[in-house]
Parts: structure tokens; C-alpha cells; sequence
């Protein structure tokens, strides 16, 4: 098993309170999220709470957006904590952080995910870097948020 961490990095102009919202809601995902566009027909189930703690989100879709779920685990003024678990295309349960840090009129947006390589994913990720295979969905995600923060 080998450990990774992948992040990137945005400046938003927008107040931290109206980003969060676009991040602990996960209907607005859909507003800015790169996985959105991958199957237009794709299954969506909301369900725990509205927002913040608690809420959590399942989708089920074609063989590039597969299966899984996300929970927000923790909201802070500072960070929200999402548990990401894919079913497929492989089996995983990840970390996700959305660090926020604000400065004047603009809040930086730090987008982490960190988890351990198991099954398949831990030969895959000798070869090819967790970071090549979701790095450039994060820049995409940040900068439609960034978009739909400053709208």
C-alpha cells in the first residue's frame, strides 16, 4: 500500500461563507464539480442532511463516472471534511479537504484528497501518479467554483 496526497490550489474573490456554501451543499456541486458533465444520465440520491454534518450524496453512472458516495464529515469555518468512497470502478475510501483561508476580499480554496492505493489502484499507482489521474479534475472543479463563487 502506498499513501498519496493530491491538492491544488485557487484564489477566489468571494467572502469564505459564500464558497463554503457552494462546497457543504452538495446539490450546488453540480454548479462547478469537473464529475458533472461526465454522464449527463447519471443517478443522483441525496439523502442525511440538507447541508453541512451529516449530508451525503450517491451517484451511479456510466463506466467513467462509476459508483460511490460522499459524506461531509466536519464543517469549520476553516475546513470542510467529505469520507469518499468509490464502489467503482475500483473499490476505495478516500479523505477529501476543502481548506479555505481568507484575505481581504478573496479566499484561498485548497482542494486535498488523500488515501491510501489498495486492490488495483495499488499496482496502477506505481505507474501512473494519483496526481496525473485526478490533478487536472481538481484545477477544472476549482476554477468552475471559482466561476460560480464570483458570479
Amino acid at each position: 500500500m502506498t499513501e498519496f496526497d493530491i491538492a491544488r490550489e485557487t484564489v477566489i474573490k468571494a467572502d469564505p461563507t459564500q464558497v463554503q456554501a457552494l462546497i457543504d451543499d452538495f446539490h450546488e456541486w453540480r454548479k462547478w464539480s469537473p464529475w458533472e458533465d461526465t454522464d449527463p444520465g447519471m443517478e443522483r440520491v441525496y439523502s442525511g442532511a440538507d447541508r453541512g454534518i451529516g449530508a451525503r450524496y450517491s451517484w451511479n453512472g456510466n463506466r467513467k463516472a462509476g459508483r460511490g458516495d460522499m459524506e461531509i464529515t466536519s464543517v469549520t469555518a476553516e475546513a470542510i471534511g467529505i469520507k469518499l468512497t468509490f464502489e467503482k470502478p475500483w473499490k476505495a475510501t478516500n479523505q477529501v479537504t476543502f481548506e479555505l483561508r481568507p484575505a481581504g476580499d478573496t479566499t484561498t480554496v485548497t482542494w486535498r484528497m488523500t488515501g491510501k492505493h489498495t486492490g488495483p489502484m495499488a499496482l496502477i499507482g506505481r505507474f501512473v501518479p494519483m496526481d496525473r489521474l485526478v490533478g487536472n479534475d481538481f484545477e477544472k472543479g476549482l476554477a468552475r467554483l471559482k466561476t460560480a463563487a464570483e458570479a
